[in-house]
Parts: C-alpha cells; sequence; structure tokens
C-alpha cells in the first residue's frame, strides 16, 4: 500500500498516542479509522497534525495495540463490558472477538460461559446471531443478548405463542407466531433486536386477501427471500416467500394433497441447488415428510417420507432432518441418537440408510426426553441428545468429540453462529456459550 503520510496523531480525551498508517489500515475499511483513507489505501489529506477524539484514553491504548500486534490484552482494572463498548464505536469489534476467541472449531470448544434466563419452563427455540449475540424464544417472549450476553428489551408478542425465531441480520429479527383468533393476528413480524419494537408484519395473501394465518418454521435466502410454513383456516396451506426488502409476499407453494408442509417443523435454504428443504416430522404428524420445493419450477423435485414403512421400524423416527450439498445428502437422526442418511440423487427419495451409534441409550432414555437437534458447521455435523452435543468429523462421520454440561437438564435446542455455540437447556432456559480458545501465543523469549 502506497502512504502519503504515515504517521498519525491522536488525542483521546487529552492523553496524546501516535502511530503510524499501516497499523490504521489494520482495522479495516469498515471502522473508524478506515474512513481516513482513500480508495486507494492512501491517507487522506487533512488539515490537522492530530485528530481528536472524545473517548476513553486507557481503552484506546489497549485496543490500538491489538491493531498492532493482533493480540488483545485487557489490564485487571479495566471492565471487559467498557473496552468492548468502545470496540464498537471504532467499529472493532470483530477484532475484539477474534483476538479473544479463536476460529470456530467444534473439536475445540470449551465452556465460557453459562447463563439463566428470565422465564422458567421449557424454551421453544434458540438462535445465535451473526455478531455473536442470541436470541432465545419462551411462550409469547423473545429475549435478545448481545455478545457480552447483556439482554436488550425483550421482544413482547402480547400472549400469542412464539413458533420460530430468526436473524435477518445483526439488527434485526423475524419472529413467527400462532394465529389468534377473533383478533385476525397472526404471521411474522421483524422487530429491532436492540429496543424490541415491531418494524414490519408481514401478511398472507391468499385469492387477493389478507388472511390471518400460523406462522411456523423458517429460513432465509441468500438473495434476501424469508420462507416461513403457512396454515390458515381455507386453503392457505403451505410455504409462504416475502422480500426482505420490500415486506411483500413473492409467492406461496400450496400444500400437495395427502402432504403436509404448513406444519412443517424446519426449514432450510440450499444455496447450490436453489431449492428449500421441507421437512415435517414425528411427533408433530404421525408420519414423517421431507421434500425439497423449487419455486422456479413450481414443483417439488425430490421428497420422502415413511408412510406405509412396516411398523419394525417404528424405532426409526425421524425427529430432526439436515441437506448436505457436498455429500448429497439429507442426514437425519431419531431419538436414540441414531444417524440416518437418504440419497439426494434418488429420485424416488429411497430409504434411510441408518448407522446404529447409540443402542446403549436404550431403554434409558428421560422422562421427558428432548428430541435430538441436527447443525452442520464449517464440514462439521452437531447431534443434540440429552445433556450432550456430539460433533462427528470426516466422510463417515465419525464422533471425534462431545460437548456436555449436565446443569439445566436436557438440551432442547442449539444454535451455531458468530463463532459460538449456543446450547439452551429444558430448566428454567439455561443456556451454555462454548468457545473456541486462541491458539496460544509462541514468543523467544523465555
Amino acid at each position: 500500500m502506497g502512504m502519503q503520510k504515515d504517521r498519525v496523531r491522536f488525542n483521546v480525551g487529552g492523553r496524546m498516542f501516535e502511530t503510524t498508517a499501516t497499523t490504521l489500515a489494520n482495522a479495516g475499511r469498515n471502522s473508524l479509522f478506515g474512513a481516513l483513507f482513500d480508495e486507494n489505501w492512501d491517507l487522506r489529506s487533512v488539515n490537522s497534525d492530530e485528530f481528536f477524539i472524545d473517548r476513553n484514553p486507557n481503552c484506546f491504548a489497549v485496543l490500538l495495540d491489538l491493531l498492532r500486534t493482533g493480540e488483545l490484552y485487557v489490564p485487571t482494572n479495566m471492565p471487559e463490558k467498557l473496552l468492548y463498548r468502545e470496540a464498537l464505536f471504532y467499529g472493532l469489534q470483530d477484532h475484539f472477538r477474534s483476538a479473544k476467541w479463536g476460529q470456530f472449531d467444534g473439536n475445540r470448544l470449551k465452556l465460557s460461559h453459562s447463563t439463566t434466563g428470565q422465564a422458567p419452563g421449557d424454551g421453544t427455540a434458540i438462535r445465535a446471531g451473526p455478531d455473536g449475540g442470541c436470541c432465545i424464544a419462551h411462550g409469547c417472549m423473545v429475549h435478545v443478548y448481545d455478545w457480552m450476553l447483556d439482554e436488550h428489551p425483550p421482544i413482547n408478542l402480547d400472549y400469542q405463542r412464539v413458533n420460530d425465531v430468526g436473524w435477518i441480520d445483526a439488527e434485526n429479527i423475524m419472529v413467527s407466531v400462532c394465529e389468534r383468533l377473533g383478533r385476525g393476528d397472526g404471521g411474522m413480524g421483524l422487530f429491532s433486536k436492540s429496543t424490541g419494537e415491531l418494524r414490519h408484519k408481514f401478511q398472507v395473501s391468499h385469492e387477493n386477501q389478507v388472511k390471518s394465518c400460523t406462522a411456523g418454521a423458517l429460513s432465509f435466502s441468500s438473495d434476501y427471500k424469508i420462507f416461513s410454513s403457512c396454515k390458515g383456516r381455507s386453503n392457505e396451506y403451505g410455504i409462504g416467500v416475502w422480500d426482505q426488502m420490500t415486506g411483500k409476499q413473492t409467492d406461496f407453494f400450496y400444500e400437495p394433497a395427502g402432504w403436509s408442509l404448513g406444519d412443517a417443523d424446519k426449514l432450510q435454504w440450499l444455496n447450490g441447488t436453489n431449492c428449500l428443504l421441507v421437512a415435517t416430522l414425528f411427533p408433530r404428524k404421525d408420519n414423517c415428510y421431507i421434500s425439497l420445493l423449487d419455486f422456479r419450477e413450481k414443483k417439488m423435485v425430490w421428497s420422502w417420507s415413511d408412510i406405509g414403512a412396516p411398523l419394525t421400524v417404528d424405532e426409526k423416527r425421524v425427529r430432526d432432518a439436515i441437506a448436505m450439498e457436498e455429500s448429497n445428502s439429507i442426514c437425519v437422526v431419531n431419538e436414540y441418537e441414531d444417524l440416518g442418511f437418504l440419497d439426494l440423487r434418488s429420485s424416488g427419495g429411497g430409504s434411510i440408510r441408518w448407522s446404529s451409534r447409540s443402542r446403549l441409550m436404550k431403554g434409558k432414555m428421560p422422562e421427558e426426553p428432548c428430541y435430538p437437534k441436527l447443525a452442520v458447521h464449517e464440514g462439521q455435523l452437531f447431534s443434540s441428545m440429552n445433556d450432550s452435543i456430539s460433533v462427528l468429523c470426516g466422510p463417515d462421520w465419525v464422533l471425534t468429540s462431545r460437548l456436555r454440561r449436565s446443569v439445566g437438564g436436557s438440551i432442547c435446542d442449539f444454535s451455531i453462529g458468530g463463532d459460538r455455540l449456543f446450547a439452551l437447556h429444558s430448566e428454567e432456559n439455561v443456556f451454555d456459550i462454548w468457545e473456541t480458545p486462541p491458539a496460544p501465543v509462541m514468543s523467544s523469549f523465555s
């Protein structure tokens, strides 16, 4: 990078600092310091020899060292939340997080925090935010936490049960709720993460009329579309599609006869095939339905169901499903944490190839089991069961590690995002935060 001027001086809260343009460039274009450079990463011409910033000079010193070395040292007398607040002001929050915790690796995760939520009883869902925070759905409430685990004002749905939540971006949360008969309320809303205020209400239109409906599972595509399972009182059963930017409904995939889409437990957008995975699972329905929908051709391009399966496979009821595009397969799990695989290249759906790994669990299920959940992240497969989460790796999905913390009861949901894994327990909304420790700093000094 060619620099017209290398040395830069800052007066921060009355304390002088001097650094180089090379160090400031490490902050990146989206930081406060990035604004000092032009499009060629040359320092802009300024009339002053120094910049004045009316902020905490002690925090500035720590963050300047972070830009110089890539390492974060927090003095014992400095509250970490204060430092993180200053990092937000300078646009260095990503540098702060990556220096404190390393790149996500399921086999190196360590328990960093455990927090008891505000509401007792079972939570519906936990979702990791892109900035390392999370939100938890419980009853008619959604509790939102930032990266430092400070809670924002909760989202209150006025006694409408929340079915699913999802992050549109770091500032906005989608919430799907049940229809409230007699009030014409239901569907989905977009809420502010920081204030909990409703920003937009998404509605279902059927035959040019706005309908009240129950919205269920949510998913989002890379081209700013929102998908939700929906069921109303007329014929509007299926999967609705909305534009994130305008909030307008753009499509609706109506439920075929004898199939179940409006009650879907899980939706997953597949970028590679531009299709939507829709899974309606036991015990929500007596039978399991998994399909891939292509909205461009308006057809179901792949499907599988256990309808007509022999009674001997009842123990193999599918409790969760997740598509893995790299291997052209869908991974499913049953209540014993046995993994199964469906081949997406089989036009008729084929049969599940089960891989029995947990027969010792048989007969030892808790009185109120939390059905297992699945997630795929950076080539690793995660499967929750009771109070632990298994990490599986490699082409044969070998069990390589297990994350376990028995406090709080069984895990009812977990989510990965912002280089963190969040696990929500069934008792009193206890949730754990698992993070990857940074690599040790190597030094040539003894």
